[in-house]
């Protein structure tokens, strides 16, 4: 599904990404943690091009993103992402921003793409909201619709930037629930996080950055009861108590 080797990304003088080297296959569930500067975000936003790499090779689904970019486009409609900060449309309803990308992108029919759009918004939990614009909504809820806007483009691979950082820790909960039901569905997800009890009960690999370097690779049983690196130990001795 992703194959990256040799990534490496500067902001000016400063090198952010250092010679990244990641694999994921079909339907694995992979969690990114590390302390605040450590990379994390910026791998993930260049697996879509959001940010783009100076140095190294990215191919998702088999298209090289530094490729024709018809080719980058057509690989990137099939990966969703979901932000910290939800990016809703504030001058659309709720359904209409669910409505918005199938049609626009996909050329679903507008039946069609209300139809899916109601059926996701339910799975999510949000669909009695549908009238609803952004503003009316709490931050757990904007950040439900935020991931079913993303699966109303069908896509094969999820991307999640600590997706809970912004909420309330009474919204987080709701938001971590929908994300455990997607991969329980068997969906592929990669998820910065600093949720822990997330990453321990749904990743089936847990990336350790440090240093816009992955330092751990390991299954999450493997990395909380023995990391391998001192850094790693000294951040789950931080997060975990």
């Amino acid at each position: 599904m992703i194959d990256v080797e040799g990534l490496s990304k500067w902001y000016g003088p400063y090198q952010v990404l250092h010679g990244i080297d990641l694999r994921v296959v079909q339907g694995e569930r992979i969690v990114l943690c590390g302390t605040s500067g450590s990379g994390k975000s910026t791998l993930i936003r260049c697996l879509n091009r959001l940010e783009p790499a100076q140095q190294g090779r990215i191919q998702v689904l088999g298209a090289d993103l530094s490729a024709s970019p018809t080719l980058c486009r057509v690989a990137l409609r099939e990966v969703g992402m979901v932000f910290q900060g939800f990016n809703l449309f504030p001058h659309l309803t709720v359904l209409q921003n669910c409505m918005l990308a199938p049609m626009s992108v996909r050329g679903m029919p507008r039946d069609s793409a209300q139809d899916q759009a109601m059926a996701l918004l339910k799975k999510v939990g949000i669909d009695q909201h549908w009238k609803k614009y952004p503003a009316q909504l709490s931050g757990g809820q904007q950040q439900r619709v935020a991931i079913a806007r993303a699966l109303c483009m069908t896509p094969k691979i999820m991307l999640f930037d600590e997706p809970t950082s912004a909420l309330d820790p009474e919204a987080v909960g709701e938001v971590l629930d929908v994300m455990v039901m997607l991969a329980e569905s068997g969906m592929t997800l990669l998820c910065v996080t600093h949720e822990m009890g997330f990453a321990r009960q749904v990743a089936g690999r847990v990336l350790f950055l440090d240093g816009g370097r992955i330092i751990e690779d390991q299954p999450p049983e493997a990395f909380f009861t023995a990391p391998r690196t001192p850094r790693a130990q000294a951040f789950l001795a931080q997060v975990l108590g």
